[in-house]
């Protein structure tokens, strides 16, 4: 059985799904180096690079695309440029805002291709798509480097499936409607065969994790919150940013782009903030509500928004990752999934014992999964501009788990512990019976 079907021309066969993969995907890269390259050639007319050369251009944009996709590069700068001696560093800072690009032109390869493949052949279309990309990469990474910028042709060929990857398969799910249409094994069928206290365990650990990814969207959330405000106080100071760097409208424009670009990576920064991780903007500086050390800055207008000073009221921050924690232990709590409260009840007659314990692993299991959650944000956040001191920008993704994984605990604890009172339905008021 088909997971959609297509329609047909008559007389005309269907096109091979590997060949249909390879076009689509193919079509993906295209769409996505373009948005990549338009910018820098809006830059390349506004006579912005010294360098005219329209292979140099094209490099420059071939570069951008496999930054965009996670493939660090490799600076090599002369001397005279940073000092007196050659500098050498690595280029990492992914803009997640921009990764999204490829992610989603691959969601929607993936829908067209679920609906052009059976049940038990989606693999041809994948195995052509990802083959395709990985080329199309690995050729990016050969004809983008220079001497001064070094890209590794095996990073170019593998790290750009990451997103398409993720892409392809989030699109194709989504037009299967499930798993089982999708890779035709029944996973329903197989839990139905398993024990019922299999079946309580995992119904348990599932919500618990979905619990966790609650907490971790919530915490991620409240800090976009936090960083908009920011923005919003320090408006004014960003605009005078903009006008000392006289940039031009193409300038600006693309260092616009560049900066919401950043954006995703600015929420996580600001989580790490939050907790009261941190982060850093270069060797030796952090900033947190607890401390804050920063050396000189880029001219960058969004970095005005950065706290300065005195922080007397950012010990409130650390109440966000509390506040995303009560937000999963009330949504666990109306999941009503908590087999564990019930196995230990049945074990333990002492409901003064059992509640507290149960209450507690479960903030436990939910603020491990948020915080290493967190820890992965933060690692895909962070990164280096392979220059000068900058090259430990983000937050530490050990110390964020951490912070994020006890702080959105406490928070579940209180959550659960209070949801009861917030589930209760308010007492109707019983009107008088008539009177015959």
């Amino acid at each position: 059985m088909k997971i959609l079907l297509r329609r047909k021309k008559p007389g005309m066969p269907p096109m091979p799904l590997w060949l249909q993969g390879t076009f689509e995907l193919g079509q993906a890269a295209l769409l996505s180096a373009l948005v990549v390259l338009l910018p820098l050639v809006g830059v390349w007319f506004a006579n912005g690079f010294t360098d005219r050369e329209f292979s140099s251009l094209a490099r420059l944009g071939g570069q951008a695309w496999l930054l965009i996709h996670g493939v660090p590069l490799s600076l090599s700068l002369p001397a005279g440029e940073l000092g007196a001696a050659p500098s050498t560093g690595l280029l990492s800072l992914l803009p997640l805002g921009l990764s999204l690009i490829p992610f989603f032109l691959s969601w929607r390869a993936g829908r067209r291709l679920a609906r052009a493949s059976y049940t038990d052949q989606l693999w041809q279309a994948l195995l052509g798509a990802l083959g395709t990309y990985a080329l199309l990469g690995a050729a990016a990474a050969y004809f983008s480097s220079t001497d001064g910028v070094r890209i590794s042709v095996t990073a170019g060929a593998l790290l750009p499936l990451i997103a398409a990857g993720a892409g392809l398969i989030v699109g194709a799910r989504i037009e299967a409607g499930s798993w089982v249409r999708l890779i035709g094994m029944d996973l329903t069928d197989w839990i139905a065969r398993t024990s019922q206290h299999s079946r309580w365990a995992g119904s348990y650990l599932w919500s618990a994790l979905r619990a966790g990814v609650v907490g971790i969207v919530a915490a991620l959330g409240l800090s976009a919150v936090l960083l908009v405000v920011a923005l919003a106080l320090n408006w004014a100071t960003i605009a005078a940013v903009y006008q000392r760097l006289d940039a031009g409208i193409i300038g600006g424009a693309v260092l616009t782009v560049v900066e919401l670009g950043l954006m995703p990576n600015f929420v996580v920064w600001t989580l790490g903030w939050a907790s009261g991780a941190g982060f850093s903007m270069g060797t030796g500086s952090i900033i947190s509500p607890l401390e804050t050390t920063v050396g000189p800055l880029p001219a960058v207008p969004v970095l005005a928004a950065l706290p300065a000073g005195g922080m007397e009221y950012g010990y409130v921050a650390l109440l966000i990752p509390v506040a995303a924690g009560i937000l999963a232990g009330w949504w666990f709590l109306r999941e009503g999934e908590n087999h564990f409260d019930e196995w230990l009840s049945i074990k333990i007659r002492a409901r003064w014992f059992t509640a507290p314990v149960s209450t507690l692993v479960l903030g436990a299991i939910v603020g491990l999964v948020s915080g290493v959650l967190a820890a992965a944000a933060g690692w895909l956040s962070q990164g280096s501009l392979g220059v000068g001191r900058f090259v430990g920008l983000g937050p530490d993704p050990l110390w964020l788990g951490l912070w994020v994984a006890a702080e959105v605990g406490v928070g579940v604890v209180i959550g659960y512990a209070v949801g009861p009172w917030l589930e209760r339905e308010p007492k109707q008021v019983r009107e008088p019976a008539l009177k015959a």
